[in-house]
């Protein structure tokens, strides 16, 4: 295989069978279970998650999701029961919780491998695969209990399934394509069906094979398959909470994140122009080496599958109201291959190496940002958030920071080596520096004090409520649903963020308020004397 940006078919001891798989081994435990439960459970997102694993562990309702006793709408189920097989099993624990998601992160990789290593060679596939591991982006998801990278493991399942049938039909196949649009469809909805038909519609259209798309598409025992995987919960859910979850899930959560903004996730029109180099960090320079190819990428029927699969991705979400950098994971599996496939063409160690030592010097700055910012902060949460940074951002945090930088500017000068090899090395190197050192004093700052007000609470066994705060990882903690409240009542022990206490004083201003507990954002009050209760 020869040609512009492709790399001949000499062997590479390092990136075939059998000490590639050594390799990969190293790089997805470092990327998806290295300090997988080493961090509190981040609010929101997986706190609301979780906290629906905990309530239908403990109601036995496998059925209907609820969080903090009310029905939760966000998602279909099977993220709920990936994380209560999981904690059944090995406790009820942040590594458990994420387990789910380390996994599906780990599978993805291995359908990726095998995909790219059946249509190129074992070399690319290594290096795709690497790629994805030591990317931002998803090792996020990967080390995340939430459902992102169980329903990313499907869609990737489903367009590889689906290039497979078009290469070769056979009945087998389709089927299997129906099987993951179910599971997909059973993880986080519509999503995971819309993008392979609209991808398969457009890359079909290309080649003038309409009459393919359309037996696919209009395949009975397919859509069979499909509604045997995902139909028995949704009839299921129906029958158990009426039309609750049909008419928030598909209308809100669907169609009102596309057509609005969902809890404040808006965005500019030119959105992901600025967050897709964030998410493919270190291998932005990489990415963008692509696009002066374009025109040879379409020429390939894979390359233009995978460029096919990578725009549309990109252009749909970014007519969307509502912006997350996770949405545009959806499209970013083929941008590995590519990447894999064309690593030749990297040969400007600047476009390499700018994007990784930016973001590194730019981590490193950091705690010379924290007063500046702290003193702009005009809400008590937030200046309580920037003092805890300012103590936790410290020496140790500085020399981990700056020998990573170091560390990746000596690969970026270093002679003699691909620098393709160098980059994905500096991966690595990211990979220790922001899940070894950023992300722990992160989750210490903002989460660590969310998980020692819940457990104070379940300790002192008092009724417990929230004012006007929402960090669901709490109830996680205290083990019990804590029921959001307008005005609590005295003797009842309330969870708030700081900023909150005098509006919550001023609810009763006939009673005293004790705050029992205050770190960080977070703060544990009641009113009167704890004594007392």
């Amino acid at each position: 295989m020869e040609g512009p940006g492709l790399i001949t078919n000499r062997r590479d001891p390092w990136l075939t069978p059998p000490t590639a798989f050594a390799l990969l081994a190293l790089a997805v435990w470092l990327a998806f279970f290295w300090q997988l439960g080493a961090v509190p459970l981040y609010d929101l997102d997986e706190g609301a998650f979780t906290e629906a694993t905990r309530e239908m562990l403990a109601s036995g309702n496998f059925i209907t999701p609820h969080r903090d006793g009310e029905p939760r709408y966000d998602k279909p189920v099977l993220i709920y029961w990936l994380q209560a097989a999981s904690v059944s099993l090995l406790g009820f624990n942040e590594f458990a919780l994420r387990l789910p998601s380390a996994l599906a992160a780990t599978l993805w990789l291995v359908v990726l491998w095998g995909f790219t290593r059946a249509r190129l060679d074992a070399a690319t596939a290594t290096v795709a695969a690497l790629i994805m591991a030591f990317g931002l982006q998803v090792a996020i998801i990967g080390k995340a209990a939430v459902a992102d990278a169980v329903l990313n493991l499907f869609i990737a399942l489903s367009f590889f399934d689906i290039y497979r049938w078009l290469e070769r039909p056979s009945r087998g196949l389709l089927l299997r394509v129906y099987l993951w649009l179910g599971l997909g469809f059973l993880t986080k909805g519509p999503v995971a069906v819309f993008f392979p038909l609209l991808v398969s519609l457009a890359y079909c259209g290309s080649l003038g094979r309409w009459r393919d798309w359309l037996r696919a598409v209009f395949a009975p025992l397919g859509w069979l398959v499909f509604v045997a995987v995902a139909g028995p919960w949704y009839l299921a859910i129906y029958i158990d909470d009426g039309a609750g979850f049909f008419q928030n899930f598909f209308l809100d959560h669907n169609i009102g994140r596309y057509g609005g903004v969902k809890h404040g996730h808006a965005g500019f029109p030119g959105y992901y122009f600025v967050m897709l180099p964030l998410v493919l960090l270190p291998f932005t320079g990489w990415f963008l080496r692509l696009l002066p190819m374009a025109r040879a990428l379409w020429s390939d029927p894979l390359d233009r599958f995978l460029v096919i699969w990578f725009v549309l991705v990109f252009v749909t979400f970014s007519f969307s109201d509502t912006k997350l950098p996770h949405y545009m994971v959806y499209g970013i599996t083929p941008l590995f291959i590519l990447m894999a496939r064309h690593r030749a063409a990297l040969r400007n160690r600047w476009l390499a190496f700018t994007p990784p030592l930016l973001f590194l010097a730019l981590l490193a700055v950091l705690p010379l940002l924290v007063g500046p910012l702290s003193a702009q902060a005009n809400r008590a949460h937030e200046q309580a958030m920037f003092a805890d940074a300012a103590r936790v951002l410290d020496w140790r945090y500085l020399i981990a920071v700056i020998a990573g930088f170091a560390t990746v500017l000596l690969l970026a000068l270093m002679p003699g080596i691909a620098l393709w090899r160098r980059l994905l090395l500096a991966g690595a190197v990211q990979t220790l520096v922001v899940f070894g050192t950023v992300v722990p004093r992160v989750f210490e700052v903002m989460q660590a004090p969310v998980k020692e007000a819940g457990q104070l609470a379940a300790r002192m066994d008092l009724p417990t409520v929230v004012y006007r705060t929402s960090m669901p990882s709490f109830s996680v903690y205290r083990g019990a649903v804590t029921p959001q409240v307008p005005a609590p009542e005295p003797g009842h022990l309330v969870f708030l963020r700081v900023d909150k206490l005098q509006r919550l004083a001023a609810t009763r201003p006939e009673s005293s308020l004790t705050v029992i507990y205050r770190r960080g954002p977070v703060a544990l009050a009641i009113f009167g004397d704890v004594a007392e209760h």
